[in-house]
């Protein structure tokens, strides 16, 4: 039996002069490669100066928040808020000026057999190019802290950038204020055309439409007032204590999706809104956004595991087709802080019919209107199934993205590319290696139980 695969003519080449086409035993999901990247490179920003906590304002890491396909072998990759698990000051729950950013990689699925993994595919990321967000009008910075000065250093008229520092904002507005400049990004998608890219963001919570090729902003959609807080902090703490309704802090916007036809955003919001339960809640929403007239449908995501006995927050949308989705649940344990991963889920959802949930509040009654959900892949099992142990297998896990199909032997199998969130920290305090990371399914039509699947970058 032969792989082959529908690419361009670059990685064919790239396959042969490695070596042979190999086999590939055909059956339901399977993880077929694992790509790396080092978590001590530098990025391609030019951001070289030290942060304020000492860590390089360039650091390539936790580039798995999102992740999205663009056509052929090439992904954009977006690192959230920037590294903040170096102590610097605690009056900022220690973010610094880290400037958001998206990368370009050229991710190349090579059918030959990888013997570091064992797996019958070798992923080969290639880092391409670094782009900085910024927006053309002013924006909102906070003040000097410890000598630090909250606006980048390398703004200039006419290009603001964004900042991962938590007191960039108007403390007299809602969290709903576009000209705010923090920015923790989390979701990343790429328009139909292929000119601009979606980017979801927890602090207000956001969302913006961003130029492709130069990172400035050039729209903010206009999301429901309910999603934001009143009193802004730069404190997660203080905002948490000091509201009663809206996003709990730092769990906002962290899904995004894209209709396969270019025409809806669907967002998601990582915890239950304060009123509807909070952190630790049952009910996630899941806001539906019709990127021409920008009206806004809500609806209801239980994050129940019942196996479990716990609820638990869910970082990634992805879509199917028009109006079904999956959605990536996880917890928090696994290779970053050397605990032990246990739920690494992915689940299938349908939002035809779904009732909207925009004027309702509350868990009790946002539970009887949450749409159902079956499971589509459980990551933690398959990581298992090759040899992966629960401390191994990335804490994590964020980003979804479709990618090119291939063949082998005659069938048509689609891949589902999985990335990992590093935190910006290459090394765990038990001393393992935590790189940027990719993991590649393939999927079949028999494996969506009847979902039609439409795969478009």
């Amino acid at each position: 039996m032969t792989s082959t695969l529908r690419l361009g003519k670059t990685m064919v080449a790239t396959a042969i002069a490695l070596g042979a086409f190999v086999t590939m035993p055909a059956q339901a999901i399977d993880l077929i490669a694992i790509g790396k990247l080092p978590g001590t490179m530098s990025d391609y920003s030019g951001q070289s100066a030290l942060l304020e906590n000492g860590v390089r304002g360039d650091l390539l890491g936790g580039i798995g928040s999102g992740l999205a396909w663009a056509g052929g072998n090439t992904f954009l990759a977006l690192p959230d808020r920037g590294p903040n698990a170096v102590a610097w000051n605690a009056s900022v729950d220690n973010t610094t000026s880290y400037v958001p950013r998206f990368h370009t990689l050229h991710l190349n699925l090579v059918p030959v057999p990888d013997a570091s993994t064992g797996l019958p595919f070798t992923l080969l990321p290639t880092l391409v190019g670094t782009t900085l967000l910024y927006s053309h009008e002013r924006l909102n910075y906070g003040g000097s802290i410890a000598g630090y000065r909250a606006e980048p250093a390398n703004n200039r008229h006419s290009r603001h950038y964004f900042s991962g520092r938590s007191d960039n904002f108007d403390p007299a507005t809602t969290s709903a204020d576009a000209r705010d400049a923090r920015l923790d990004p989390e979701g990343i998608r790429v328009s139909r055309n292929g000119r601009f890219v979606y980017v979801s963001d927890e602090y207000g919570p956001y969302l913006y439409e961003f130029d492709r090729e130069s990172g400035e902003r050039v729209r903010a959609i206009k999301l429901p007032a309910k999603l934001a807080i009143a009193h802004k902090a730069s404190l997660g703490a203080d905002e948490i204590s000091g509201n009663s309704a809206g996003r709990v802090a730092n769990k906002g916007m962290e899904g995004l999706a894209i209709s396969p036809d270019g025409r809806m955003l669907f967002g998601l919001v990582q915890s239950p809104l304060i009123e509807d339960g909070g952190d630790g809640g049952r009910v996630n929403r899941i806001v539906a956004i019709d990127l021409e007239t920008e009206r806004v449908h809500q609806y209801a995501y239980d994050n129940y595991l019942s196996d479990k006995a716990k609820a638990y927050n869910s970082s990634e949308l992805l879509a199917l087709n028009e109006h079904e989705l999956l959605v990536l649940e996880r917890d928090g344990k696994g290779l970053g802080d050397d605990s032990k991963a246990v739920v690494k889920r992915v689940y299938k959802i349908d939002l035809a019919g779904a009732q909207d949930v925009s004027h309702v509040s509350g868990e009790d009654a946002l539970l009887p209107k949450a749409v159902g959900k079956t499971l589509f892949l459980d990551i933690a099992a398959k990581l298992a199934g090759a040899g992966l142990t629960a401390e191994q297998i990335p804490a994590k896990l964020e980003g979804m993205a479709f990618g090119e199909d291939i063949v082998v032997d005659g069938v048509v199998k689609h891949t589902l590319y999985v990335a990992n969130d590093n935190d910006f920290i290459a090394t765990t305090p038990g001393g393992r290696s935590n790189p940027n990371q990719w993991f590649v399914f393939t999927f079949t039509q028999a494996d969506l139980g009847g979902s039609a699947f439409v795969n478009r970058p």
